[in-house]
């Protein structure tokens, strides 16, 4: 997915597969448990179920992709030879520290101090060093998200093309302009399909996907646009879709389910430029491939843009 350095610019479902809104908070990450996944209030915990439809939704759906399935891009095993998502490593206090390498394009907007790190650890595409090679490490201890893009391992280190650090307790944005380890400039994190959820039985947070052509603009929560067009057909980064209120998803296996339940309480944010409706998530060995193939199923034409003006905006 290409980062470009840019200018500012349900239907019912049981009751047992889902908590009661009034209990909905992103669920802390199981080696993490003291830590938010940002603060209630965070974009990515609110829910726009009952928000208006934005009046140019049509348009900008057609120009994602009307008819491209949703496609999840994670799951178990392998993905052409590497494991099949984003993985997360959680570290602490007491986890060896380690300086990266960074490319002197970002070294201006990334984060330079030292960073624990696991001897070994998982990064998307695992030993195949190409593509976007994302490395999202937690600190169980001081809460603190730190995602890379581009991280391989060398012979003297570590080396990335950016660095970026959040603060999993504030809802602080990046600066206007400035990427981060994807190109709308917003955490990865919060954002993630991951099983832990799905096995408790609901996703109570926004998640995050891609399209193939962005326009040069960017909204709320993103800061950072990925340049080329400015057609205004064409989606900005920090979009919000969510799956339309009568999509039938009483037939999709239980995972499958409740990520669509996910989608049409909360929503997707749109954060990067690839292939249309791409779906981001951690891998674990207990995804149900199968079950995750049945949102092939779902096509641009079953979701919707919304308008989230009337949602408060933290951290500006």
């Amino acid at each position: 997915m290409m980062r470009l350095l840019g200018r500012i610019s349900v239907c019912a479902l049981p009751a047992a597969l889902f908590f009661s809104v009034a209990s909905a908070v992103a669920l802390p990450l199981p080696g993490a448990p003291r830590c938010p996944i940002f603060p209630r209030n965070n974009p990515w915990n609110q829910q726009v179920e009952n928000l208006p439809t934005a009046p140019n939704s049509s348009v900008l759906i057609q120009n994602i992709g009307l008819n491209n399935p949703l496609h999840p891009g994670f799951g178990s095993g392998m993905s052409d030879g590497a494991p099949n998502g984003i993985p997360i490593n959680v570290v602490s206090n007491h986890t060896p520290t380690t300086q990266f390498s960074l490319s002197p394009a970002y070294s201006p907007i990334s984060y330079h101090g030292r960073v624990a790190l696991p001897a070994h650890p998982n990064v998307q595409g695992g030993n195949v060093l190409t593509g976007d090679r994302h490395l999202i490490v937690v600190n169980k201890d001081t809460c603190k998200d730190y995602e890379f893009y581009g991280a391989v391992p060398g012979s003297s280190g570590w080396a990335a093309q950016d660095a970026v650090v959040f603060n999993l307790r504030s809802n602080a944005l990046r600066p206007p302009g400035w990427t981060s380890a994807n190109a709308a400039g917003t955490a990865m994190l919060p954002g993630l399909v991951r099983y832990d959820e799905v096995r408790r039985g609901v996703i109570n947070h926004a998640l995050w996907f891609a399209a193939p052509e962005v326009r040069a603009a960017y909204v709320y929560p993103a800061v950072h646009d990925q340049g080329g067009s400015t057609n205004p057909a064409l989606p900005p980064l920090g979009l919000r879709v969510r799956m339309k209120r009568n999509v039938n998803i009483r037939h999709l296996p239980r995972q499958a389910r409740i990520i669509a339940v996910a989608l049409k309480r909360y929503g997707m944010i749109l954060t990067d430029e690839g292939m249309a409706w791409w779906l981001a998530g951690a891998p674990n060995a207990h995804w149900n491939n199968r079950a995750l193939q049945t949102l092939w199923h779902l096509t641009g034409s079953d979701f919707e843009v919304v308008n989230t003006s009337s949602l408060p905006h933290p951290g500006l």
